[in-house]
């Protein structure tokens, strides 16, 4: 069923140029990020910006990252932060007619809250366990549990999005109309992020296969497209 809510608009999240391409709601905001592995956590240290990539992943309109324990990044996050989450999709390349009109067509999310560390241990566990299964599903099940010391190396980040914006260009080529009949080439070049044949470890037993949760991992697929199937797959029964 989908998702009618949408997150607040403020002077924080509002999209000002070309506000035709913002997107609010939660159905479109939350694409965009299910369809991403990275992003980019920005936040200030003495007053210093900063930018960090880092892995992610959603649970309804939760956000976690993670990280080492003596990351400065998680460190600095540890009292509660002020965060702005991005992730960003470049899906063409367009030229144009006019050096003006050249441009991308891409599909960006910027999520805005206050991040905390996930101090106690079996939530921390959980939302770890939830990152794999996340990024390949079902594989938590056939791995070796984390020592304590593996998860005492490792901090988690929380943040509840208080607001958020999407904002997608789709259009492709777009010139002035008198433009249209100059000699001049002009196209969109599609961009994607594509997966290569898998490459099994030299040291694996004999008679391991890939398990069935990584079916979807097939050569020449869409990284996009796999990692918003896997996010649906394992949190389809969920709400958001």
């Amino acid at each position: 069923m989908p998702d009618t809510a949408s997150y607040p608009v403020t002077e924080r999240n509002k999209v000002r140029r070309l506000h035709e391409r913002a997107r609010y709601d939660h159905d479109s905001v939350h694409a965009i990020l299910d369809a991403a592995l990275l992003c980019h956590i920005a936040y200030v240290i003495d007053g210093a910006p900063y930018c960090t990539p880092t892995v992610f992943w959603r649970e309804g309109t939760h956000l976690y990252w993670h990280g080492s324990s003596a990351s400065r990044m998680l460190r600095v996050q540890k009292p509660g932060v002020p965060v702005c989450l991005t992730v960003t999709h470049l899906d063409s390349l367009v030229l144009a007619r006019c050096g003006f009109n050249h441009s991308v067509d891409y599909r960006s999310a910027m999520c805005f809250g206050q991040a905390h560390i996930i101090d106690d241990p079996a939530e921390k566990a959980r939302a770890l366990d939830a990152m794999i299964d996340r990024l390949y599903p079902d594989r938590n099940a056939t791995l070796r549990p984390s020592t304590a010391q593996e998860l005492k190396a490792t901090m988690v980040v929380g943040m509840e999005i208080e607001q958020a914006s999407g904002k997608v260009r789709a259009k492709g080529v777009g010139d002035e109309e008198a433009d249209y009949a100059l000699p001049i080439y002009a196209a969109r070049i599609p961009v994607t992020q594509v997966l290569g044949a898998s490459e099994p470890c030299p040291r694996m037993p004999t008679g391991v296969s890939a398990p069935p949760g990584l079916a979807g991992f097939t050569p020449g697929r869409r990284l996009d497209e796999v990692m918003a199937e896997n996010q649906a797959r394992l949190y389809e029964a969920s709400p958001g």
